[in-house]
């Protein structure tokens, strides 16, 4: 007897005899916590209220096709799919490949074919979204690059700034440096009063 699985498998299938097939498969490789779907949008939404761990997708299924359907669950509840067809083009793996499909199976799956598929698909899935968190946390990081933060060590009298290295910089050259901002001089009306009297 083959060893039970945790996983929760979504078997999306509008043929019941294929679906049946799947079905008994996924129980030889002890796979017991097994949801149905009959078309791609009762996937779609049993993907996003059940939040299984993979799900098996037929791609021509009637209200939504099995591509459609997986780019659908991508955007609101990413989960690792298998897309199941009875033939493979290269237009089709494109489209597959870009509607974040992680691996695709000609019907029907043999068991040990159906068994790398699943564990390629959830690997493949788990390095994405940690790719996904790091691009996430880089951008963040990107965005707050040039944000000055913190106390800035200032000179009280001609209001220098001491960097992290001890050189004291011009205020504006710091700031220019440690932002996205640029400087346009001009003279306030205390300066013009005090230094140009006779302009002011």
């Amino acid at each position: 007897m083959m060893k039970e699985h945790s996983l929760v498998v979504l078997v999306a299938e509008d043929d019941y005899l294929v679906s049946e097939e799947i079905i008994r498969t996924l129980k030889k490789l002890g796979y017991e916590d097994i949801i149905e779907a009959a078309d791609g949008k009762e996937a779609v939404d049993k993907a996003c209220t059940m939040k299984p761990d993979i799900i098996l997708m037929d791609i021509q299924m009637p209200e939504l096709d099995g591509i459609e359907a997986a780019q659908q669950i991508r955007e609101r509840q990413p989960t690792p799919v298998i897309i199941l067809t009875a033939y493979e083009t290269k237009e089709f793996i494109e489209k597959a490949s870009g509607a974040g499909v992680a691996a695709y199976l000609t019907k029907p799956p043999k068991t040990g074919d159906l068994e790398r598929a699943i564990t390629i698909a959830i690997a493949r899935h788990a390095d994405l979204m940690e790719l996904h968190q790091l691009n996430q946390k880089l951008e963040k990081a990107l965005a707050e690059v040039k944000i000055l933060r913190g106390i800035l060590p200032i000179c009280s009298h001609c209001k220098k700034i001491r960097d992290d290295k001890g050189y004291w910089q011009q205020i504006e050259a710091y700031i220019h440096d440690h932002s996205e901002a640029d400087f346009s001089h001009s003279i306030c009306p205390d300066c013009l009063q005090e230094h140009f009297p006779d302009f002011a």
